[in-house]
């Protein structure tokens, strides 16, 4: 049998609150007994006593009836602390497991929900869950409570009222599905929209240097009319609950009240009978068969399509299986090879099937406008985030089969915002390698443009506060920037690490890491950056270019934009 996901991670929470639920279930079936008693005893309560001339026998049924309502009572009195054993574990189990299979995935999820916003959808499925437990068990086991009274009472009446709440919820159960399907595409809507908002407003100065305003815009606001539409077919498929109703609810009540006069007066049916059956629709039936439309709808959708998005999480991301640790590059060359990336298994891969090769000792420089995947790459080339599909090669061994250590001594990825901390600027600039000398740290801090900050702070043996004190944002990245000429790394990745310098100075500290032995990517913050390299990939939502700037130039009506838009 083909069990959801989402119902089998529930499943796999609850495997161990066995004894909790079945209390539960005890309680509960105490707690219902005033909702299967009720007609019958109304029933009596109105033929044999009232009916009959003998009110005191009439007063008797209902003395019995409020006495079974204390019982009821009782029982859910003692129905919360089973409820909090069954769901309160439940939660700490899925926080448990999806923050083991976030941590372990290193930066697959979604784009904005990392592992707080995992662990508050394991917090909503334990209210939601605890909801459907405390109001959706009372009210259905209610329901089938009155129903098994109607059969007590009167099998044919029974019968009349049972076939067409059957077909009501045979009905909603057929058009669950989708419902579901519909709820979900929704939120799968929802999260594009942060997706594409957060990448945006993230490189809002590549969207602004760019010129690529309109687009950018165009991007939101079709992100934005497809959740509209996915709205909107939700809504429309909410009108099943209409049809629902009127078969579940309306009819068995309008059919009775139509049929009793002609029943009673051929004795098919007493006067007591009628109220009974009355009784069972209106206090058992009917808020079961409303609930289950009204709080089925939103409570059950919401439940399937959270328990759905922590089984996704939870099962892991696909990628290609990590090889035995440990092994060491041969060579610096960097492949990849048909690399797939996106931040959620519904997202659009912000990389699609991309395969690039990079020499050893190549200077690339990685362009395109916001959002296509240029920090995204870093990130892959880094080992920080794992591909969906397809895999990197550093030297012909998987990023993931090289010693994480070896790793990161192997590959330096300077990002946008500047790690500068409390220490001497010479801790600062050897912090990648401790045994630099005086000479070496000269030359670093002479090639790249810091020698005015050195001298400003007073020499290398200046302390720098907590924070970076009054250096400016350009000065931090000029440290980092030595700091990266100075690391052993043959592998250098600059992910718009210049993007608070000057042109000039920026130039400086490209050419001078570029001058270095190694290979150098910069993901870059200007078109000069492209300029200066041998390599240029230009990433887009169609298929990414390859070339030299010259060669782009010429093929590219993408490239040729952006650089006429710097030029200017």
């Amino acid at each position: 049998m083909n069990v959801p996901p989402a119902a089998r991670l529930l499943r796999h929470h609850l495997r161990g609150q066995g004894p909790a639920m079945r209390r539960l279930a005890a309680w509960s079936v105490l707690e219902s007994v005033p909702a299967f008693a009720s007609g019958f005893l109304l029933a009596q309560a109105i033929d044999r006593g009232f009916l009959a001339d003998a009110p005191l026998t009439g007063l008797s049924w209902l003395v019995a009836l409020a006495v079974l309502h204390v019982l009821g009572a009782v029982g859910t009195r003692r129905i919360y602390p089973w409820l909090a054993a069954t769901v309160e574990p439940l939660r700490d189990s899925l926080v448990t497991d999806v923050v083991t299979a976030t941590v372990n995935r290193m930066g697959e999820q979604t784009a904005g929900a990392g592992v707080s916003q995992l662990t508050e959808q394991a917090e909503a499925v334990r209210l939601l869950l605890g909801t459907a437990l405390r109001n959706a068990r009372q009210l259905l086991t209610a329901a089938v409570a009155a129903l098994l009274g109607l059969l007590l009472l009167s099998p044919p009446l029974a019968l009349a009222i049972v076939v067409p709440v059957v077909l009501a919820v045979t009905l909603f159960a057929a058009l669950l599905g989708v419902q579901v399907r519909r709820y979900r595409a929704v939120v799968r809507h929802a999260e594009r929209i942060g997706e594409s908002a957060t990448t945006i407003v993230e490189g809002v100065r590549d969207v602004v240097a760019s010129a690529a305003e309109d687009r950018a815009a165009r991007t939101v606001g079709e992100a934005i009319d497809a959740q509209a539409a996915a709205l909107r077919a939700f809504a429309r498929s909410r009108l099943a609950r209409l049809p629902v109703l009127v078969l579940g609810v309306h009819l068995p009540l309008l059919v009775l009240l139509a049929l009793s006069p002609h029943l009673i007066a051929h004795g098919r049916l007493t006067a007591g009978q009628v109220a009974g059956g009355i009784s069972y629709l209106i206090t058992g039936l009917q808020p079961g068969i409303v609930l289950l439309v009204d709080a089925g709808g939103t409570l059950l959708l919401s439940l399937a399509v959270i328990l759905g998005r922590l089984a996704e999480i939870c099962a892991g991301s696909g990628g290609t299986p990590p090889a035995a640790p440990g092994t060491p590059a041969t060579s610096y060359d960097i492949h990849a090879d048909h690399v797939t990336f996106a931040y959620a298994p519904e997202a659009a891969p912000v990389l699609a099937d991309l395969s690039l090769h990079i020499p050893e000792g190549t200077h690339l420089a990685v362009v395109g406008p916001s959002g296509t995947g240029k920090s995204t790459l870093a990130n892959v080339f880094t080992g920080l985030v794992s591909p969906q599909q397809g895999g990197v090669t550093l030297g012909k061994v998987p990023l993931a089969a090289i010693d994480t250590a070896r790793l990161r001594s192997t590959i330096t990825l300077i990002p946008q915002e500047s790690y500068v901390f409390a220490g001497t600027l010479r801790e600062n600039l050897a912090y990648l390698r401790p045994d630099t000398t005086a000479a070496q740290l000269d030359e670093a801090v002479d090639a790249v443009g810091l020698t005015p900050t050195m001298n400003r702070l007073g020499g290398y043996d200046a302390e720098i506060p907590p924070g970076g004190g009054a250096l400016s944002q350009g000065e931090r990245q000029l440290i980092t920037l030595a700091r990266a000429y100075l690391s052993p790394a043959p592998v250098i990745i600059l992910d718009e690490a210049t993007c608070h310098l000057h042109p000039a100075a920026e130039a400086r500290a490209e050419q001078a890491l570029a001058g270095r032995e190694g290979t150098l990517i910069v993901i870059a913050h200007r078109i000069s950056s492209a300029q200066r390299a041998h390599q240029v990939l230009l990433l887009d939502d169609s298929a990414p270019l390859l070339g030299t700037h010259h060669t782009l130039l010429a093929l590219s009506p993408l490239y040729a934009e952006l650089v006429g838009h710097w030029q200017q």
